[in-house]
């Protein structure tokens, strides 16, 4: 397998679009053809032409959202791309397993080159609109084949006019944007691989939407792949696919699978399809796991001091913590000599008995003590580095790879010493000096590059790649083990989660958001990823617009976090997080807010509000049968003044707060969901059903 993605971009208009597509002729060429077969349910239709061609139509309206095109494709080593396979048969039968009941609908075809394809769809009556895909290929020539890639679920939105907006689940080292719009010239391979030397993997689900309809595609496997999801803007719509370069010199008489995939269909934003996703996942094998209590309560983390921090400056703001209503108190990067020993800095903490010390001081304030640690990463000039470097993760030329924060290198999480090492460490940190909970940091930790050390003895390189999520379910056990109650909170800062590692922590945080706009969007993802009632985390609010943006977390439902200093400044680049005296009547109002309402815990609507489209930014969370609002001002408009719908209110008369302000808004009902809104910023809003308090 090559580790890299398909990033030329004539060559991904040709695989993705076909040749009329990429041209503007996309009506003449495909769309004249005939339905010889189908599949799909009460939501969506697969059609499928004489050369098994498909197009994806909707259900409801019989409204095709796509053209015909080659949706699945072979490109053999020479360049040639197998596109056309002519028909040769199809069936259908009833299935019930895992997912439920459903019908399984089989396509065959046989290219002129003597390669069958069988395309298998699943529709289960528990997911409308989402079917499972397997594609297999098998020679029946008489000469070999020598593919280079394969391409499936290739299938391009046609434009409407409104344009489009998307969400991708890779990972890239300007730490772009999830949601983003797709205009003119817009290209994303989308590689679920190492993007940047310590920036890789994700989640692989790529989503194209415009106002009235959206599409998607990716792969269900228990394990992570090198493949991409290719988001390209044509001349005609917005392309997606999936692909993997795989070489493979297939014999007469040989087959080759792809992937366990799916293609789905939906309305609004990308919500439904990720929910869809976790819940396939989830009955697959792979779930986030219940919260426990302490992962809701309120942050504050150490960090305003820097790396540089002193003990009494800590301790020294515990009781302003405590009285303002935060609950957690996080020892963050800087106590430690380096990354890799792990042993304690000696102008911190002389022996380990200081540092449980300072742990027992962390209890005897009224708070919870939390610890950072990067795990996987291992500095030059560290005792660990020198004596173990059997340890390393290496790529095919005997390099290193680089962990550009901390002038670190990666350890390969695939190999036993790393593990055993990582386990007794997390051991001592939770069970020895006593702390509840792990702040695990690093843009390295969301994925790693194959490993080819020859002391792994590994069975393919790519086991680095797909025993990552096998790591972090070691720390998390280790963890649970010796406190069941301990929070492990997993920040890969920048990078868009790997879906794969979420089940092995019960706290993320919107990890280094650039804006307020990322705050939110990343809430909306992980809400969908890991379960509505998700204990996410807006990160220190001192990093969203203005350094003081709580609504943003707290209107979504997240869980709030600062790292104030008192009553000095912090130190730092810019630093400028003194908890002045206007800011703490501010902080103060905000945390009793959250700890009253305790949003996070109840369950995150994302269903209801489109995040690209819908004007202003809308966000929703049902809690105790009461509804909880939040609309944001656009960016480019910091003032509302029109109309906001409720949307979600059942039958009956709702009382209208503005939570915030205190302001009596009014009586709606369902039918009388629209009111007039004039705001900056935001506007959050209590829905009370009559006769509740």
């Amino acid at each position: 397998m090559i580790s890299r993605p398909l990033t030329n971009r004539r060559q991904l208009l040709g695989l993705m679009a076909g040749t009329a597509i990429a041209s503007g002729l996309a009506g003449r060429a495909f769309s004249a053809e005939l339905s010889l077969a189908s599949a799909g349910d009460a939501a969506l239709t697969i059609e499928y032409d004489s050369r098994l061609y498909s197009r994806l139509v909707r259900r409801n309206d019989n409204l095709a959202l796509t053209d015909f095109a080659p949706s699945d494709t072979v490109t053999l080593k020479d360049g040639r791309t197998i596109d056309a396979f002519a028909l040769s048969g199809q069936s259908k039968i009833k299935v019930s397993n895992r997912h439920g009941k459903g019908t399984q609908f089989t396509m065959r075809g046989r290219s002129a080159e003597g390669l069958e394809k069988t395309v298998s769809v699943t529709f289960y009556d528990n997911y409308p609109g989402f079917g499972l895909v397997r594609t297999s290929y098998r020679n029946t020539g008489n000469a070999a084949l020598d593919i280079a890639s394969w391409r499936g679920n290739g299938h391009t939105l046609k434009a409407s006019g409104a344009g489009f907006w998307s969400w991708s689940g890779s990972t890239h080292p300007d730490r772009r944007d999830w949601v983003q719009p797709v205009k003119d010239g817009f290209d994303q391979p989308n590689f679920m691989g190492m993007n940047a030397s310590d920036y890789g993997s994700g989640t692989p689900v790529v989503d194209v939407w415009r106002p009235d309809a959206g599409i998607a595609t990716g792969h269900i496997e228990l394990t992570p792949k090198l493949i991409s999801l290719p988001l390209l803007a044509t001349p005609v719509g917005a392309s997606i696919a999936i692909s993997e370069e795989r070489a493979i010199a297939l014999k007469p008489g040989e087959s080759f699978d792809t992937l366990d995939t799916f293609v789905t269909i939906h309305t609004r934003d990308y919500y439904a399809t990720l929910d869809a996703y976790r819940r396939v996942m989830a009955e697959r094998g792979l779930a986030a796991p219940k919260a426990p209590e302490g992962s809701y309560e309120a942050i504050w983390c150490a960090w305003g001091y820097d790396r540089n921090f002193n003990v009494a400056e800590v301790e020294g703001t515990y009781a302003k913590v405590k009285e303002l209503g935060f609950k957690w108190a996080v020892l963050d990067d800087g106590w430690q000599t380096n990354e890799g020993d792990w042993s304690l800095d000696p102008r911190k903490f002389r022996t380990e008995a200081e540092m449980v010390a300072f742990v027992k001081a962390i209890r005897a304030a009224g708070l919870k003590p939390k610890l950072w640690l990067a795990p996987l990463a291992v500095d030059p000039g560290s005792d660990l580095l020198h004596d173990h470097t059997d340890m390393l993760l290496l790529d095919a030329n005997g390099a290193v790879q680089d962990v550009t924060w901390w002038n670190a290198f990666y350890l390969c999480p695939a190999y036993q010493p790393t593990r055993d090492y990582t386990q007794k460490l997390v051991h001592k940190i939770i069970h020895e000096w006593g702390y509840e909970g792990l702040k695990l940091d690093g843009q390295h930790m969301n994925g790693v590059a194959p490993c080819y050390n020859p002391a792994h003895n590994h069975a393919r390189p790519e086991e680095s790649v797909e025993k990552l999520q096998d790591f972090w379910k070691l720390v998390y056990d280790t963890a649970r083990a010796a406190n069941p109650q301990a929070v492990v909170e997993f920040c890969p800062c920048g990078t868009s989660y790997a879906f794969h590692n979420l089940p092995y922590t019960n706290q993320v945080p919107a990890s280094d958001p650039l804006s307020s706009w990322q705050v939110r969007l990343k809430g909306k993802s992980l809400k969908a990823l890991m379960g509505r009632d998700a204990a996410y985390a807006g990160d220190h609010v001192e990093l969203s617009d203005g350094g003081n943006d709580f609504a943003s977390t707290v209107g979504i439902g997240a869980v709030i976090s600062t790292k104030f200093t008192w009553p000095n400044e912090g130190r730092g680049k810019d630093a400028n997080f003194r908890l002045t005296p206007e800011r703490e009547a501010v902080w103060r109002k905000w945390v009793d807010i959250y700890n009253a309402k305790m949003l996070p815990k109840g369950q995150y609507l994302g269903e209801l509000y489109d995040i690209g489209f819908d004007k202003p930014e809308a966000h929703a969370v049902e809690k105790d049968g009461k509804l909880y609002y939040a609309f944001y001002t656009p960016k480019d408009a910091p003032h509302w003044d029109g109309q906001v719908e409720l949307r979600g209110l059942k039958a009956g008369n709702y009382k209208l707060t503005d939570y915030f302000n205190g302001a009596d808004l009014g009586t709606v009902t369902a039918k009388t969901s629209r009111i007039p809104a004039k705001f900056e910023r935001f506007l959050l809003i209590e829905a009370v059903p009559a006769g509740r308090a």
